[in-house]
């Protein structure tokens, strides 16, 4: 994949990540949170930078199967498109 391309997927994953990092820690205080039943003996700051790691790689994720979903066959092949076999 050319870069721009890749910049198109990581920009506004990176940007989703921002948002939902406001509005989760709005509500949550990092200190309070639990890990398998015990508390993560973690900085806010080390738990702010996982987090946001995290959601931008779910975007991430999510914004490339929205590019391959949405490639077109002629795409995929190369711009080779054949016609259905005649049964």
């Amino acid at each position: 994949m050319e870069a721009r391309r890749w910049i198109w997927i990581v920009w506004p994953a990176f940007l989703a990540a921002a948002i939902m990092e406001l509005v989760v820690f709005a509500f949550v205080d990092p200190l309070d949170m639990h890990w398998l039943g015990s508390p993560l003996e973690w900085s806010r700051s080390a738990i702010y930078t996982v987090a946001f790691f995290a959601f931008w790689v779910v975007s991430i994720i999510g914004a490339l199967m929205t590019v391959a979903l949405g490639r077109s066959a002629s795409d995929l092949n190369g711009g080779i498109v054949s016609s259905p076999q005649p049964e």
